[in-house]
This record gives C-alpha cells, structure tokens and sequence, in this order.
C-alpha cells in the first residue's frame, strides 16, 4: 500500500462550499458540499479515484503529489 498526499482548495461558494485539487483539476478533481465537512469528505472520494485511474493507466503524478511507502493520517481542523 501506498499514500498519497497533494494540497486541495475549498472555500465557501455562495449556498455550498467547493473543493478541488488544482493539479488534478484537469482530471475531475473538483466537488462541492453542502457543508465544509461534505466538501471534504467528496473531494477525498474524488481524487482517489482520479488518483486511481493515473495509476491504473500508467500516467504519471503531477509534482505535487507526495508519495510515501508508508501509511499517513491527515488531520484537518
């Protein structure tokens, strides 16, 4: 198994709140929530199956993304 970690951008979008991965953008990471914690929590779901997909298809990570051997936990707050 392997991690993954890549800087996201989520901020409120007049009645809900967007997310996305701007690296990733291009490839269909981006969502929204009616809620931050909604935005959070689909835009994980969203960007693992994009990360996935490059893997998957042998296509490279962008530079942002962070790759480690081992496992990590993030701590949004």
């Amino acid at each position: 198994m392997k991690s993954y970690t890549f800087p996201i951008e989520i901020g409120p979008d007049e009645d809900r709140w967007f997310a996305r991965v701007p690296e990733l953008e291009g490839c269909g990471a981006a969502t929204w929530g009616h809620t931050r914690e909604d935005a959070l929590r689909n835009i994980q779901e969203v960007a693992q199956m994009v990360i996935e997909s490059l893997i998957e298809d042998g296509k490279p990570l962008p530079a942002c993304v962070q790759e480690s051997a081992e496992p990590v936990i993030s701590i949004n707050v």
